[in-house]
């Protein structure tokens, strides 16, 4: 038994990793493929008879630290300085307003349904009803940024920055909302208030964490690290500290060490040494949020039930709430001056949906945000992305089109004439020899172009400058005849 399972755990991570291989290529999200895997695997378990123990409870603690390394990844990805400032303006604006809309939307829909067609067995409440919807705002980063893959280089950025960001934004909503169970004046002070100990927390945490990170020379390191990253959440958690500040901010920090090199502190750690470092951490932590995440989507697939996947009830509810937020990002993406294709496709429901979920207590829930809900949503949520990223027409500057950029001085022509003369000798040698590798052609092409560019700037530089002797010469005649009028009339006569 021992060895079956070892052998499964095994071929269930390398064809997760196949998976994540290809999306670059198929454009299908691996969170698709991994949830229909572990379904697949239920399926396999119950036609067999194949015991498996009530797995029900690793998926909120695979959910937390999920939740912990993603955005710890997330964050050291960030970069700080003053040309992101817009970047990250719009970021925050993208993520936070479309939340807050579509939440009290939801809530509001949520609580005109307990009132008009609920069971009467709980009170109807819109806080509740609030606590239900808030999940179904966040866009969940452990699904978009691999699926950004295929954007450009702006694009992609702004998937990172964003989906961070609404993480981070959606637990603290969600966490305010829980937490108080009268919203009003006093809870906002009090809220405040826990992000300043948090903060002090971080600061004191990030520094300490950082020291450690520049000055433990054991041969192992980065796990202990790691750790102390889950123990601190947890223990913040512990007194509803919003917890997820002291992850964003300690990513940040190491993340950007460039940026605060002058400190006399970080001079002390010695920045390019600790920067080393914190690229080898980075390697490893990317490394095990993969794994993470396969685990985390593996087991939810495997505990999802046909019927929940089916249920007709929640499924036009589901509908309706992925028409409302690509229709919100939409109007949010225009009003931002953002590229509407492809961003507005990327708006995945995860790993944050599933677990913000979790937490919800059952005297705190209501009856229509259930499970086959949260499964629908995820699910047409990633389709949706899936397909448009697929039919996204954008294509990636070639080499030659950078060149143009990057000259500025239009040797389309002389670029024209190389490609069509390398095709008549690539066809000739076709002929002859046959198909050459493309590496080979792209570099000889790459290689003429240069010869001719550099050749025409040259003869155009040349042919300045003997504009430019033959103007001063005449000039310089000029002057002299001005200068010597009674000489001219002389030769004259």
């Amino acid at each position: 038994m021992t060895n079956t399972f070892i052998i499964a755990f095994c071929v269930l991570i390398i064809m997760a990793y196949i998976f994540d291989l290809t999306t670059a290529k198929t454009k299908i999200p691996s969170v698709i493929l991994l949830l229909i895997l572990g379904w697949g695997l239920q399926q396999f378990t119950d036609v067999f008879n194949i015991n498996i123990p009530n797995l029900d409870g690793l998926l909120p603690i695979l959910g937390t630290i999920g939740l912990i390394v993603i955005v710890l990844e997330g964050s050291l990805e960030l970069e700080l300085n003053k040309s992101k400032l817009p970047l990250i303006r719009k970021s925050i604006i993208v993520a936070l307003i479309p939340m807050m809309v579509l939440g009290f939307i939801l809530a509001g829909a949520f609580y005109y349904y307990q009132i008009n067609y609920g069971t009467g067995d709980i009170d109807p409440d819109f806080r509740k009803a609030l606590l239900g919807a808030i999940p179904l705002t966040v866009i969940s980063s452990a699904i978009a940024i691999p699926s950004a893959v295929n954007l450009g280089k702006k694009n992609k950025e702004f998937v990172t920055y964003e989906s961070s960001l609404s993480d981070i934004l959606g637990v603290l909503f969600f966490d305010f909302v829980l937490r108080n169970v009268t919203i009003d004046f006093h809870s906002f002070w009090v809220f405040l208030l826990q992000i300043v100990i948090i903060a002090v927390v971080s600061f004191i945490a990030t520094m300490g964490l950082s020291y450690l990170l520049a000055k433990i020379n054991h041969q192992i390191k980065f796990i202990p690290i790691i750790i102390l990253v889950i123990l601190i959440y947890t223990v913040s958690k512990i007194y509803h500290l919003p917890a997820l500040i002291f992850i964003m901010l300690f990513g940040m920090f190491i993340g950007n060490l460039d940026e605060i090199k002058g400190i006399k502190f970080i001079e002390k750690l010695k920045p390019q040494k600790l920067d080393n470092e914190v690229r080898k951490f980075h390697e490893i932590l990317r490394e095990g949020t993969f794994l993470i995440r396969v685990m985390f989507f593996l087991l939810f697939g495997f505990l999802i039930k046909t019927e929940e996947l089916l249920n007709q009830k929640t499924f036009y509810w589901a509908l309706g709430i992925i028409g409302l937020v690509f229709l919100i990002r939409f109007v949010q993406l225009k009003i931002s001056k953002l590229p509407v294709m492809p961003l507005m496709f990327v708006a995945p429901r995860g790993l944050i949906t599933i677990l913000l979920f979790l937490y919800i207590a059952p005297e705190d829930s209501i009856d229509l945000v259930n499970k086959s809900l949260v499964i629908q949503v995820i699910l047409l949520s990633v389709i949706i992305m899936m397909i448009g990223l697929m039919f996204d027409k954008q294509k990636d500057e070639t080499f030659f089109s950078k060149i143009k950029e990057k000259m500025a001085m239009g040797p389309n022509d002389a670029i024209a004439d190389v490609g069509s003369n390398k095709s008549k000798e690539v066809s000739q040698e076709e002929k002859s020899k046959g198909a050459t590798k493309e590496g080979t052609q792209l570099a000889e092409t790459v290689n003429q172009a240069k010869d001719l560019i550099d050749e025409k700037v040259s003869k155009e530089i040349g042919s300045n400058v003997l504009d430019n002797e033959e103007s001063e010469e005449k000039d310089s005649s000029d002057d002299e005849d001005a200068q010597n009028p009674k000489d001219n009339s002389d030769t004259k006569t």
